[in-house]
């Protein structure tokens, strides 16, 4: 029986491997910028250049908001309007918005008003910006985001390209302190050793489908059809759920990673990691608690069925497997590889960590995320 389990978990190991292979070979990219530095997004059907509304719900984003809003106004891509949601903020985010829509009239800022009950903060911002927006196209950002010139052309030429309707990047994540790198990588090396991505946009399962609310892009007449934020008002995970919504209605979907002109520093303390991250861990693994504790036994004690059985050739395949199934999601997500070599036990237990704290928070029910129960 214990040989058995220990096949079953070299076999997974592989399998994950082989994902994550996937991933840096044929991962998708955004379409390099033309040599005159312009990008063709025209499209033959309208003959006119598609307009895009850029969107930003913000909550106590002081510290971050003013360095998105600057690159948004250093950079040359098309936008035809930058409006900011603020969510209740009790910090100096609405006034430093206003300095910046005081000197470039694209810039707007917003209300959200009383948050009405069944609904999350972030979700019913970012349904009052939809109904705000006037492009044809509309991109979602969370104010943490940082973007470099041509980013955002390219990726409306990416929609235009493959006719999506949802197209949503993992941004390259910073990291500067140990509390970071032993937690944030968890999230693109889940993503990346389960999930081909090319098979988001290429196949029709439901099941394969993925997204990050840090940066998602909408055609605005299918977001104006079926609402997601409405839909998926009261979700922890709103971004794949949407994704997952518009795979059943047969709608084009995309998801790309490892893009470096798209950033993001996503959490500064490891309190702040544990919260953020436990408050929709199990979501990575279809909201399934059971699925998510499987997950993290098997790839962080899954030697001991190797030792008890006495097959060290096993083992010693399986930690291969593993090390280069790290270094092949570390290279697609552009992170740096020996951080995530070294720092393997660490960033195990911290999953454990997630999961551990999230299964407290669903039987309490007291989720919370910037003073808020979600």
């Amino acid at each position: 029986m214990m040989e058995y389990i220990a096949c079953i978990i070299l076999a997974f190991a592989l399998l994950q491997l082989l994902v994550a292979l996937v991933n840096l070979l044929f991962r998708e990219r955004l379409p390099e910028r033309n040599t005159n530095g312009e990008d063709n997004i025209t499209t033959t059907a309208s003959k006119k250049d598609p307009t895009l509304s850029l969107l930003i719900p913000a909550r106590d984003e002081e510290a971050n908001i003013g360095n998105l809003l600057v690159d948004l106004t250093t950079i040359t891509d098309r936008i035809l309007e930058i409006i900011v949601c603020d969510d209740q903020s009790t910090d100096r985010t609405a006034a430093i918005v206003e300095a910046f829509a005081a000197r470039d009239p694209r810039i707007r800022l917003i209300r959200s008003g009383v948050l009405t009950d069944g609904w999350s903060g972030k979700n019913h911002a970012c349904h009052r910006l939809a109904q705000e927006a006037t492009g044809d196209y509309l991109l979602f950002l969370d104010a943490d985001v940082r973007v470099r010139e041509g980013v955002i052309d390219r990726s409306l030429q990416y929609m235009l390209r493959h006719r999506c309707d949802l197209m949503s990047i993992f941004p390259t994540q910073e990291m500067h302190t140990l509390g970071e790198k032993i937690t944030v990588p968890n999230m693109q090396l889940i993503l990346l050793t389960l999930l081909p991505l090319p098979l988001v946009r290429l196949s029709k399962f439901p099941s394969l489908s993925a997204a990050n609310g840090q940066f998602m892009l909408f055609r605005r007449e299918t977001y104006k059809e079926l609402e997601p934020h409405r839909q998926f008002r009261k979700s922890r995970a709103e971004d794949i759920e949407i994704a997952r919504h518009l795979k059943r209605l047969r709608r084009r979907v995309s998801c790309l990673t490892g893009e470096r002109d798209v950033r993001c520093r996503m959490y500064h303390s490891l309190p702040e990691a544990v919260e953020g991250f436990s408050k929709n861990v199990t979501y990575f693994f279809g909201n399934s608690s059971s699925a998510a504790i499987l997950y993290w036994l098997v790839t962080t004690l899954g030697f001991v069925a190797f030792l008890l059985t006495g097959r060290w050739d096993w083992l010693w395949l399986w930690l291969a497997a593993t090390l280069l199934t790290r270094i092949a999601a570390s290279l697609t997500a552009g992170m740096k590889v020996g951080d995530n070599l070294l720092l393997f036990l660490p960033q195990q237990l911290m999953l454990g960590v997630f999961i551990f704290r999230s299964l407290i928070n669903k039987r309490k029910k007291t989720f919370r995320w910037k003073g808020r129960n979600i």
